[in-house]
């Protein structure tokens, strides 16, 4: 069995904390089919205790929940590589004062009187 027939797509980098979840949806079937190409291919004690413990539940009586794993996740789309954003509509710079109340503009140091 390849990975592209497995009932998860993508299964060989699917996280292990993520995969208990995305197993929800499958059948004791699909289950045991992910079970035996781990067992084979990666070994993993972690996602073997996780599918396993899933196959368990669905022995019990659990279900699988809605939804499908059939559909391969979105891929961004190609942009054209130009953005719409020019420097010309940036805002002037600002330069708050140090020190001051707000909306009266700061002096540069070299611009105030002496004390005598």
């Amino acid at each position: 069995m390849t990975p592209h027939e497995l009932p998860l797509i993508d299964y060989d980098t699917v996280p292990v904390g993520s995969l208990q979840h995305r197993i929800r949806s499958l059948d004791g079937e699909a289950i045991q089919q992910l079970l035996d190409y781990e067992r084979v291919h990666n070994n993993r004690a972690q996602v073997a205790e996780v599918l396993e413990n899933r196959l368990q539940e669905l022995r019990e009586g659990a279900t699988p929940s809605g939804g499908a794993q059939d559909a391969r996740p979105l891929e961004a789309e190609d942009t054209a590589g130009d953005s719409p954003v020019k420097p010309s509509g940036s805002p002037e710079p600002m330069h708050p004062p140090l020190h001051g109340i707000a909306g009266q503009p700061g002096k540069p140091k070299a611009d105030r009187p002496r004390k005598q």
